[in-house]
């Protein structure tokens, strides 16, 4: 592969949303086997009705052929929300019960639709999405990030250990823990932790998740099971203000 020519931006124009869309179909439906109402298998999109709504943070590579855009974010602030420019709620609120994150009175960030080309995943492409969210996060005073993070799969036996270490090792102080909600909670506290093998169940997190975690992030309480995108979602909150200075340091060596 060529040397990338990265550039990051929030997305313009509708041809830029179409970028986001069209990786998100490759990585979410065809890697994956994700579905949804408002897919379009036709042209090879993955939209659903909150992508009017959400700003799209897209990391597009110049120097490669066909659709330059290599990787994704969603995010929508809480002060969006009940506007013209907005929704009436987050996208993540028909999983988890987030009243606990919207009546702190601090400023939110909803994150979703995160994904990577597989040929970008493991260098640098993350670290430019990070750095990107980052100044996204310090130019808007965003204070808590939250957003449903996924396994693969929907089959709870073989995700019990991991999602028990995230519940014993990783769980939301009560100020911020949200819950899933109560018709769709699904028992992450599966595994007493003196009987998880910690090194093979970490092994088993997803990179995107085990990132938010070094960051100082937090899981909420209970999963949800999404069959219709083949997957187990847990929901991360990170407070800013308890991000470590080392992450902090990171993220200014990216944004610099």
């Amino acid at each position: 592969m060529t040397a990338p020519e990265f550039e990051l931006r929030l997305a313009q124009s509708d041809a830029d949303l179409i970028a986001a869309q069209r990786l998100r179909y490759d990585v979410f439906v065809r890697e994956l086997g994700g579905d949804g109402p408002l897919v379009d298998h036709v042209n090879g999109l993955e939209r659903d009705a909150f992508d009017p709504f959400y700003d799209h943070l897209i990391l597009f590579d110049h120097a490669r052929a066909g659709s330059p855009a290599v990787g994704v974010y969603r995010v929508l602030r809480g002060d969006k929300l009940n506007t013209a420019e907005g929704p009436d709620h987050f996208y993540s609120e028909a999983e988890y019960d987030l009243r606990v994150l919207k009546a702190s009175g601090r400023k939110l960030l909803e994150l979703g639709r995160s994904c990577l080309h597989p040929d970008y995943r493991g260098g640098a492409a993350m670290m430019y999405l990070w750095g990107g969210l980052a100044k996204y996060v310090e130019e808007h005073g965003i204070e808590i990030l939250f957003g449903v993070a996924s396994f693969h799969g929907t089959d709870i036996e073989a995700l019990k250990a991991p999602l028990s270490l995230l519940h014993h090792r990783h769980l939301a102080p009560e100020s911020i823990r949200v819950r899933a909600q109560p018709d769709v909670f699904q028992l992450m506290d599966l595994v007493p932790e003196d009987e998880i093998d910690r090194p093979v169940a970490m092994r088993a997190v997803p990179a995107l998740i085990k990132g938010y975690l070094r960051l100082g992030g937090f899981v909420g309480e209970g999963a949800f099971v999404d069959h219709v995108f083949n997957t187990t979602d847990v929901c991360l909150i990170i407070d800013m203000s308890l991000v470590n200075d080392k992450s902090r340091a990171i993220y200014a060596e990216v944004k610099s």
